[in-house]
């Protein structure tokens, strides 16, 4: 499915509002796994947001379909290597929003190469970043708050 509405724009602190609403609902928690120790936070999550819109090494931006905000993306760098995450409103799910924003996101991000880390079970995001070039490339294991274990993740690289 092709949205010719999707577009992309760097992130502005009246976003974080309602990026802070998406990443409340408890099946997109569970599917990202690695999140916030508090996701309920506001003040946290608006003060660490607030803080990357300021780091010229992390590129944000806001996805809108139309008028309307429906998630962020954004490249970032951990521990020396460029790394990719974004994150969709639930209420958008399964319309190819992500993909479209990711390939958008790569011609702007010309950082290569640049990873993606996915839990092993979050299919839909394993699916965006193959659509997207991108290989499964390792796995590794962390601790997910949102599900108060260690699980697996799966690392996928674009080169």
């Amino acid at each position: 499915m092709h949205h010719t509405r999707v577009a992309l724009r760097q992130t502005e602190i009246p976003d974080l509002e309602r990026f802070f609403q998406f990443q409340l609902d408890q099946e997109a928690i569970y599917l990202a796994a690695f999140t916030p120790k508090d996701p309920n936070n506001k003040e946290a999550y608006l003060e660490k947001y607030t803080r990357h819109l300021g780091d010229p090494t992390i590129n944000m931006q806001t996805i809108l379909l139309g008028e309307t905000i429906v998630g962020s993306i954004a490249k970032f760098v951990m521990e020396g290597d460029t790394e990719i995450t974004y994150w969709i409103d639930k209420n958008f799910w399964g319309k190819g929003i992500a993909t479209e924003a990711l390939k958008s996101f790569l011609t702007i991000e010309n950082s290569r190469p640049i990873f993606g880390r996915v839990a092993f079970d979050n299919i839909g995001s394993q699916r965006v970043l193959e659509k997207c070039g991108f290989l499964r490339t390792g796995k590794d294991k962390g601790f997910a708050n949102a599900r108060q274990a260690e699980i697996e993740e799966y690392i996928y690289k674009l080169m």
